[in-house]
């Protein structure tokens, strides 16, 4: 199993520190990562204030100079309100750049500020996944592409450049619980990456079955449909400084997030339920966290990838520290059982 980190690039909480500074500080992280054996690392896309990600492959290629052999990948593309074309040309350059190790997670997105952003009708929302997954597959399998849609200039013998040092740029779809997503990536026989953050991780199990049956319907390898877990989690030498370290962040930003959905404020004893034996995050102690990531993977019938993401607030230090814990120990727990 792959293990890694996701970084939405948040604003940080200490107003004493620059954008630049926090820019830069990613980077470290990222850095760090590959140093402790990290398999790979995920930059998000959001358009909003909190966060510093609009430019995902930027950071990914200032993070491709400074390591060696961790994945970089995106966590999540918003393909929507993106012209698949560029997305290609950016992730294919970078492939190049860090020599082979970039990847895309493409995605409708949860937030919906690049719609207006970018002039795209929100009620066009999975027309235009549809449409632009299709333009940016055919892309990855060609190098010259004639395609037509709804919301994009037709493409007629035209040539994509450059191409990436992968003989095929990788590919996964993100998918949160709408079961047409997991069909749609079974059928296009994708790998899936699912952002599992609130709830009960093992009653996703049903998505996946039919993922799994939709690709092997589709006449897709086995091997072929991967599976990757995206969760919440956070790592510190116990469970009760991971908790004091996590929880105010935590609480702070899915309480925001939650007014402007309509969702109550976090409380405390949602958030452990959410953190017990069960639950969504992954808050604890590396010997805990590890133990419930092999659960969540049972529980789902066998995930070959899992991703912490760790943006509450918390300081470069503590998440420096994090990174080195998941590296040393929850890594190696999890890959010594398996």
């Amino acid at each position: 199993m792959e293990i890694g980190i996701d970084s939405f690039a948040a604003v940080p909480a200490n107003k004493s520190i620059s954008n630049a500074q926090a820019i830069n500080e990613l980077v470290e992280r990222i850095e760090l990562a590959d140093q402790v054996g990290l398999d790979i690392f995920g930059i998000g896309e959001h358009h909003r204030k909190e966060f510093l990600d609009s430019a995902t492959p930027l950071i990914l290629a200032a993070a491709a100079s400074r390591t060696k052999r961790i994945i970089l990948t995106s966590a999540v593309t918003v393909l929507s309100a993106a012209d698949p074309v560029r997305v290609f040309q950016n992730f294919a350059t970078l492939d190049l750049i860090s020599n082979g190790r970039a990847e895309m997670v493409v995605g409708r997105g949860s937030f919906i500020e690049a719609f207006p952003l970018f002039g795209f009708n929100l009620n066009d929302y999975d027309a235009l996944f549809a449409e632009k997954l299709d333009l940016l597959l055919q892309i990855q399998q060609n190098e010259t592409v004639n395609w037509s849609g709804q919301f994009r200039a037709p493409l007629k013998d035209q040539a994509i450049y450059p191409r990436p040092m992968q003989e095929k740029l990788p590919i996964w779809l993100g998918v949160g619980g709408t079961p047409a997503s997991f069909v749609r990536a079974g059928e296009l026989g994708l790998p899936l990456m699912v952002a599992v953050i609130g709830g009960e991780t093992h009653r996703f199990r049903p998505l996946i079955d039919l993922y799994k049956k939709a690709g092997a319907e589709s006449g897709h390898d086995p091997k072929q449909l991967k599976v990757g877990l995206h969760s919440l989690g956070y790592v510190a030498e116990s469970k009760d400084q991971a908790v004091a370290d996590y929880y105010p962040g935590y609480a702070e930003m899915f309480t925001k997030i939650g007014k402007e959905r309509g969702f109550p404020p976090v409380t405390k004893e949602r958030f452990d339920a959410q953190n017990g034996t069960l639950g969504a995050l992954l808050v604890g102690d590396p010997v805990e966290v590890a133990e419930k990531i092999l659960r969540h993977s049972e529980s789902l019938g066998g995930i070959t990838r899992f991703t912490f993401q760790m943006d509450a607030g918390l300081t470069h230090e503590k998440l420096m520290k994090a990174i080195e814990l998941i590296g040393s120990k929850v890594s190696r727990i999890v890959k010594n059982t398996i």
